[in-house]
Parts: structure tokens; sequence; C-alpha cells
């Protein structure tokens, strides 16, 4: 029989020290004059010692257990470029959760949080006439533009903002860094704890599962376990687009971040735009030992290049309902033929040849991740996400020129491990009482600010009970 040590005791247990669960912090130790006793679990390192070599152009990625990138404190957002997307409409589906409105208050009060930490006040995406004439242009090509304001902070701005909201935590907070929680503890269908990868177990009234992106794959395990309810989200796969900053610019000097959804001809399939990066740099990212692409723009460092994601949707039915399973898949064929991410020029893709490292350089575009190896990802994509992400790029190129050029550089695969969501309701409580689920990692975000605001969320519920005690 396996021995495991008692820890303490909590009023609230947080698992998880990305957005979400920063954002429950906050607001817990800001209720009831700071008497709550909360404990914050994060399996990676703290924000300071959250080092990749490969983002920084040291060495190829060596596939860290955790990665940095992805886990420590901040979450994955630590790493992004800060994008707060001041919408209702992207990010998440937490308006099925709290109503429109009520989201609409959230967002406008976690956007004031961060300001309050640092954020700049400027504000993308706000000139009526230039969203008049994009949108203008993205309905003659067949796309959706989304209209959302975006609040960026830049890397190195979100790790400052971080680092402050990680102070002001620590008054109030235990912040257990380097260990996971490995399963939550129930008894009588009400939360009691949380058992570590060391092998205590911390005993609490309330439990707030925020995991984030790297976490959902546990998360759904977890509930599996405990037999709580999942609903099957899409499954987001697709590629990271390089291409010249100023090809970029009648999209980015709009709106910073343009939100743009297509429906391909040929399959029907939703492929949207994703976190877009203007004078940013191409980065990978460790999970479970598979590298995926991603994307940062540096508030203080730039580069020529823009990058942005073009992510195909695709919803599982009957029998199949492991759509994480299936984008690892994906993404693991790539590192299969790649040793990691593979990067092929648009023009080698269309006249169906693998990349070379001389075609590239002869390129316009130079690589910012330098350690991606020059491939054929027709070999890795089905043939239904190939062709919707190749409609997508020629659609885009109608607002854009020069966007579907032979010189553009398609990294692969970006997969967004957000494709379970719990059953929750709208105050984000499980089947299991006191047990709450938020942020990415529980499906029902897909960023900062909707994850933030879930945090938000949970927190007051729980605040209003422990009023009521």
């Amino acid at each position: 029989m396996t021995t495991h040590r008692t820890g303490e005791s909590y009023d609230v247990i947080i698992i998880g020290a990305g957005p979400a669960g920063i954002f429950s912090g906050l607001e817990l130790a800001r209720g009831r004059n700071g008497q709550i006793r909360v404990a914050i679990i994060e399996k990676g390192p703290d924000i300071d010692a959250r080092i990749c070599p490969s983002t920084e152009g040291r060495s190829a990625c060596r596939r860290c257990d955790p990665c940095s990138v992805v886990s420590g404190w901040g979450g994955a957002g630590a790493f992004s470029d800060g994008k707060l997307t001041l919408s209702t409409q992207v990010g998440g589906m937490l308006d099925v959760y709290t109503g429109e409105a009520k989201l609409r208050e959230l967002i406008g009060y976690v956007d004031r949080v961060y300001l309050d930490f640092g954020a700049p006040t400027q504000v993308w995406g706000e000139d009526e006439e230039a969203i008049h004439e994009l949108d203008r242009k993205a309905i003659l090509a067949e796309l959706k533009l989304i209209p959302a304001p975006i609040r960026h902070l830049g890397t190195g701005k979100t790790k400052k903002i971080l680092e402050g909201m990680k102070e002001e935590l620590r008054r109030s907070a235990d912040i257990i860094l380097g260990e996971s929680a490995e399963e939550i503890l129930v008894e009588d269908n009400k939360v009691a704890g949380v058992l570590t990868s060391k092998g205590r177990v911390i005993r609490g009234s309330y439990v707030i599962a925020a995991p984030g992106r790297d976490g959902a794959e546990w998360l759904s395990e977890e509930a599996h376990r405990l037999g709580l309810s999942m609903a099957i989200n899409p499954v987001d796969i697709g590629v990271r687009v390089e291409l010249p900053a100023v090809v970029a610019e009648p999209l980015t000097d709009v709106s910073y971040e343009s939100k743009l959804v297509y429906h391909s001809r040929s399959f029907d399939d939703k492929v949207r735009t994703f976190c877009m990066c203007p004078y940013g740099q191409v980065v990978t990212e460790s999970s479970d030992g598979l590298i995926t692409v991603n994307g940062h723009t540096h508030s203080e460092k730039k580069t020529e290049n823009t990058n942005f994601a073009l992510l195909v949707s695709k919803t599982f039915t009957e029998p199949f309902n492991d759509p994480i399973a299936y984008g690892k898949y994906v993404a693991g064929l790539a590192n299969l033929l790649g040793n990691g991410v593979i990067v092929q020029r648009l023009g080698d893709l269309i006249n169906g040849r693998r990349s070379i490292r001389e075609r590239i350089a002869k390129g316009t575009v130079i690589p910012t991740l330098k350690d991606a190896t020059p491939g054929d990802l027709s070999l890795v994509f089905p043939y239904r996400h190939l062709v919707s992400i190749m409609e997508m790029l020629k659609a885009l190129d109608a607002v854009a020129p020069g966007i579907y050029s032979r010189n553009t550089l398609l990294y692969g695969v970006e997969v967004k491990f957000y494709s379970s969501r719990l059953s929750v309701t709208r105050v984000l409580e499980t089947q299991v009482g006191n047990l709450f689920a938020i942020g990415d990692g529980a499906g029902v975000t897909r960023g900062l600010m909707q994850a933030s605001a879930s945090g938000v969320v949970a927190a007051r519920e729980i605040l209003t009970r422990l009023d009521k005690m």
C-alpha cells in the first residue's frame, strides 16, 4: 500500500499558475480582508527560471519536461506576446456560461487589473474607418472579419506584469512551484484536496483546476477517472505562417491581430487566423515529448517578419472521441519526419517538392526559427487540412497581396490542446461539489482575456459561499 504524506490544509487550492489560476488567486486575495488560506500549485518553475535555449537561438529544442515555454509561473501566456483581446466574440466560449453582458463586464474588470499592473494604455483596432475598409476587402475574399480591439503587452512587458502579480499573491497565498497535482481527491462527491507528484496530500475545501493547455490531457484523464461528463470541442491543427512584415501591414496596421475566418470551398471546414505576431519570432513548444510551433512578439526586440497561425477546426463524432490524441498524432508525424518542427516554402509545397535550406536561403523570408527542418508538409497533414489551408492563404492574399507568395514560409505543426470541455455550471463548477474547472485547460476559454475572466468567475462564487458560512 502506498503511503502519502499529509500536508497543510487550505480553504482553496488552485491547480495551475497561468492567467486563469493567477486571477483566481488575486480575486480571492482581495476578498475577506485577505484572510482566505490559498495554495497555488504549479508544476513548472518560477518565471525567472523559465529559460528556453531554443527560443533564444542557443540550441535546438531539448524536449524539457516540463517545457519552460508552456509551464511555470504565468503559464503559456508568460512566453506569449501578451495580446489582451477586448471582445466577447473571440477567445473562448465563456459567454455560454455567463451571458454576453456579464462577460463584457468581466473583460472590462480584468483589463483594469492588467492596467493596474502596468499594461500599456494603447489599444489597437479602434479606427472604425480602417476597420470598415478591411472588412469590405475581407467580404470580397469570402473572409469574415471579427473586430477585436487588442491591448498588446509584448513578451517583456508580460513578464513584468506577471512578476508583479506574483509579488502581490505571495503576501496572502502559498505558491508551490515544481510540484504537480497528480490526483484530485473527492469524498462523498465533494472535493477534498489534491495528491501531488511528491506524494503529499494537501487538503482543501475548494479546488480550482486551471491547468492550462499543457494540462488539458491530465484534466481530461482526471475527469474520466472521477466520472465527470465531458463535451468534445473541435481540435485546431494547422501551420504557422511567416512572411515579411511589410506584406502583413494591411492587416497588422489596422488591428494588430486580425481575426479572420474562412470556410473552405472544398470541405466547408472552418479555418481561422490566430496569434498574429507583427515583427515577431517563430518559436517551439514541447508537450509530452512532442515539439510544436508557436509565435511571439517582443515589445523591445523586433524582427523583419510577421508570423501567424492558420488553424483548421475539426469536430469528431462517434465512435472517435479523443481529439487530443488526434492532434498529437499529426504533430508526431512532423516530429518523426523532421525531428521536430518542419518548415517549407509555399512555392515548394505548391510544386510538390520538399524544401531544402538552399532554396529557402534564396527567398525573401529569413526564418526566425533556425532549428526547423526543411521538409514536406504534404506528408504530415491530412489532405482536407492542407487544401483548406491553401484556400485560406489565397483568400488572405486578396486582402494583403504577397501572402500567397512562393517565398512565404509554413511551419508545422501548430496544435492547440484544449479539445475536451468539462460539463460545468454557470459558475464553472463541475459535477463534484466545490470543484471548479476554468481556463484553456478546461476547454471553456482560448486566450489570455477569457482565461483571466474565468478565474474571476470561480473565485467570486467561492467568496460568496465562504461569506455564507
